[in-house]
């Protein structure tokens, strides 16, 4: 069975391990930019809120838009409705870069999610470096204090921190470390299988207080109602977007169904 997490993470703190950048440096650099924009409050308006996703392959699916202008498809996503951008900059499995996240950033006036594995303080610094205005953090990848150091590092540079769980157990860490922000993915990181009643399932252990988002699986404006309808805030979207040829037709049928409580 292929393990697709424990590889990517493999190769991730390997680079990590050979990085000798000191985050707090960084961190005065990072001091320098514009304010970051506001990811969670762009998800907490009325009505379901949608983060598109700009993304070349991924290890099981492969190429999906292997020549797409992250420009463009960042403007047809706020075109369509879009409240925020994620972009994948993980080269090695997801052909993305730095330089996708920032022409996505400048093409556009959303909040942008640097989609990556973060395994370090210094990638969460550079994720404001490369202007992204959240970071994601991956309950399964992270020790209890690695989540804890992780956000607050991101706190202190005003980034959004989207605490990613596929279970309960993980959910419980996320919100002992602090998490305000929490995307449950319905993909099981280790396998790349979808069940989409995960997020369901999960919908009513999550605080009222706490941002929710849904991330993978997500075909139709039916699987976005039915998460609408369990409570979420927000959809994250990649492939059904990526491989559309119609992208703005595509989000008015995602975005703006009523949210119920949780």
């Amino acid at each position: 069975m292929p393990t697709y997490l424990a590889d990517i993470l493999a190769s991730h703190r390997a680079r990590a391990g050979a990085d000798v950048r000191d985050p707090d440096e960084l961190a005065v650099l990072a001091g320098r930019l514009p304010a970051p924009r506001d990811f969670v409050g762009a998800l907490t308006v009325p009505g379901l809120s949608c983060i598109a996703e700009i993304k070349r392959r991924s290890p099981s699916k492969g190429a999906l838009d292997p020549d797409l202008d992250p420009a463009v498809m960042a403007k047809e996503y706020e075109a369509g409705g879009a409240a925020c951008l994620s972009v994948l900059t993980d080269h090695e499995y997801f052909g993305g870069s730095s330089e996708d996240l920032a022409l996505a950033h400048g093409a556009s006036r959303l909040p942008v999610l640097r989609k990556d594995f973060t395994v370090q303080e210094c990638d969460v610094v550079d994720a404001r470096l490369m202007g992204a205005d959240a970071v994601l953090l991956i309950a399964a990848a992270l020790s209890d204090p690695e989540l804890v150091a992780f956000g607050a590092r991101a706190a202190s540079l005003g980034l959004a921190a989207l605490v990613e769980v596929h279970d309960e157990a993980e959910l419980d860490r996320a919100l002992s470390a602090g998490a305000t922000l929490v995307g449950v993915n319905q993909r099981d990181l280790r396998t790349f299988s979808v069940d989409t009643d995960r997020a369901v399932a999960l919908a009513r252990a999550i605080p009222a207080h706490v941002v929710a988002v849904a991330e993978s699986g997500i075909r139709d404006g039916f699987d976005a109602k039915r998460l609408a309808d369990a409570g979420y805030d927000a959809i994250l979207v990649g492939e059904t977007l990526v491989r559309s040829t119609m992208r703005t037709a595509s989000l008015a049928t995602l975005i703006g169904h009523t949210v119920a409580e949780r």
